[in-house]
């Protein structure tokens, strides 16, 4: 059962809001990978393991929707042999998010992420890293837990 904030998000995107439109279209015009200092959908990203502590940081990943479409060979070949029909992705949008973000931030580890907004071309989802060898994560017993059983 979704949180009563969770629900509230949910809304907002359901309604295609104002307030959630103005928002998305600075989301368009910033880099696809972009850090912010807090997550918007906060009890999410609690659940997740985000604390407000140095050594944690929130990303939002843009990842856009591309075509499965794979291009028809130009020679000749049995329908059955040309590959186009049955192609599907191996990764879901939110792997690859994840994936890209890992590569950008690569002394980070990965706490979890949640999808935050979709429109026609992209995908949005907030990453949220905590880099284990910062002192502060080391002595946090919880965070330290859940970075060795991730990895």
């Amino acid at each position: 059962m979704p949180s009563r904030q969770d629900q509230i998000w949910i809304q907002l995107w359901r309604e295609n809001s104002p307030d959630l439109r103005e928002r998305i279209v600075g989301w368009r015009k910033q880099n696809a990978i972009t850090r912010i200092e807090k997550p918007s959908r906060l009890q999410r990203a609690r659940r997740l393991g985000y604390k407000a502590k140095q050594g944690i940081i929130v990303v939002r990943m843009r990842v856009g929707t591309g075509g499965m479409r794979k291009q028809r060979p130009t020679g000749g070949r049995r329908p059955k042999h040309l590959g186009v029909v049955r192609i599907k992705a191996d990764d879901n949008m939110k792997t690859v998010a994840e994936r890209r973000v890992l590569e950008r931030y690569p002394n980070m580890k990965l706490l979890g992420s949640y999808f935050i907004y979709k429109d026609g071309m992209h995908y949005w989802y907030e990453i949220i890293l905590a880099d284990p060898s910062h002192t502060r994560i080391a002595q946090d017993k919880e965070l330290k837990k859940r970075l060795t059983t991730t990895a």
